[in-house]
């Protein structure tokens, strides 16, 4: 019998209620993070170079500098290095301030000869050449390589122009190959960049699509083996006593219990929910002691002695004590049919406890095949949907003994 464990396009259900699905966070986060130090680090390059050029460059006015109009520059590249910087990360208008931005550099280029003395030209150390190799750094990070890089050419070649109006064409040749050169080197270096973001992302978006099929599969198998149990502990199990002879002649006990199983198979074809299921956020204790006399008052063919402490338990513990409790004095019907069992229900501090015994002939735990559900999901399995656990003491010849344990322990 197969009963689908999830609703096509519902979360994920476990065992015990719905399983939360995989945690989402920004789905470009390579992406995103790149993209905010490609807003960060030009807006403080070009606010860092704007203000520290304008020092030098007011420091030396030999002529043919034209003091007035330098004054002028000076200020204005001064003013708009903080307007580039507000427009790029408070305004994010990073596009329109590079082009601006290009535009007053190539000016700036031009006027080399009214702006830079002849003594502090040479070398490519002046400010203004300082000036153009942040603009064309700043663009490659700024804008795709389709227009950084014509934009870097762009200052490159006005550079070159105004070096040569200024008379030194050693400047023009030197600073303009190098203009060039870190244009080239910039794009490709934010090109790498890009393209490992990307990379990350998509293997962060592969991750993600594997986390939850991973997730969705653990609850579907989840919800499998506890139908399973279902299955094991009902139908299964009192066809089982019904087989092996245990109940003879008309048994008002058996058609209880077939009734009961036919409810149980009503719900996992998807029917009612079973009578006890308790609304999400509500704990009702039940007395566990109850639960175990009623379970062996539905065995009178099993002979069994019971030492039962009063005790309340949230109502799913109560539930899969009582379960368990009930595939081990099954399998003492079904495996030693004839031996002696006790039940014994005690509570110390925050643990409950219940032990079943027998005297039966016993088994190797360690030899029961994988395929049977009766131990390692009845027992075992049960328990530990609960945060519990069991424990299975056997040997050939000497009986069988199962302690359930559960801890109310937050």
């Amino acid at each position: 019998m197969s009963v689908s464990p999830a609703t096509a396009g519902s979360s994920p259900v476990g065992p015990t209620g719905p399983v939360d699905p995989a945690p989402t966070v920004t789905e470009m986060p390579a992406a995103s993070a790149l993209s905010w130090v490609y807003t960060l680090f030009p807006a403080l390059l070009r606010l860092t170079c704007g203000i520290a050029c304008a020092v030098p460059a007011l420091a030396v006015r030999t002529p043919p500098v034209s003091t007035p109009l330098l004054v002028v520059v000076v200020s204005l590249l001064t003013v708009w290095s903080v307007l580039f910087a507000a427009l790029v990360v408070r305004w994010h208008r990073s596009a329109p301030a590079m082009a601006g931005d290009i535009l007053l550099t190539v000016g700036t280029c031009l006027l080399i000869r009214d702006l830079v003395a002849a003594e502090v030209l040479p070398g490519e150390v002046s400010w203004v050449a300082i000036q153009a190799s942040t603009s064309v750094i700043v663009a490659q990070f700024i804008l795709p390589a389709t227009r950084s890089v014509p934009a870097g050419l762009l200052v490159a070649a006005a550079y070159g122009i105004g070096a040569h109006l200024a008379g030194d064409d050693t400047e023009a040749v030197g600073h303009t190959i190098t203009l060039a050169v870190q244009t080239g080197s910039a794009a490709a270096l934010a090109g790498v960049a890009r393209r490992s973001s990307r990379l990350a992302d998509a293997a962060f978006a592969a991750y993600q699509e594997t986390a939850r099929a991973a997730l969705t599969a653990r609850a579907a198998r989840a919800a499998e083996r506890q139908q399973n149990r279902d299955l094991h502990d009902t139908v299964l199990s009192t066809l089982t006593v019904v087989g092996l002879g245990a109940v003879t002649g008309r048994s008002p006990l058996l058609r209880e219990r077939a009734a009961t199983d036919l409810r149980t198979l009503a719900g996992l074809a998807g029917g009612p929910p079973a009578v006890g299921m308790e609304p999400a956020g509500e704990v009702r204790l039940i007395a566990l002691d109850e639960r175990l006399r009623t379970l062996l008052g539905r065995l009178p063919e099993l002979r069994a002695s019971a030492a039962l402490e009063p005790c309340a338990v949230p109502a799913p513990v109560a539930e899969a004590v009582t379960h368990s409790t009930g595939e081990a004095l099954s399998n003492v019907l079904r495996h030693a049919p004839g031996a002696s069992a006790s039940v014994r229900l005690c509570r110390s501090g925050d643990t409950v406890a219940v032990e079943v015994v027998d005297d039966g002939p016993g088994f190797d735990p360690d030899a029961v095949p994988r395929h049977r559900y009766g131990l390692r999901e009845s027992v075992h399995g049960r328990m530990a949907t609960v945060g519990g656990r069991a424990e299975v003491s056997s040997s050939p010849g000497r009986g069988t003994r199962i302690r359930l344990e559960w801890s109310d322990v937050h």
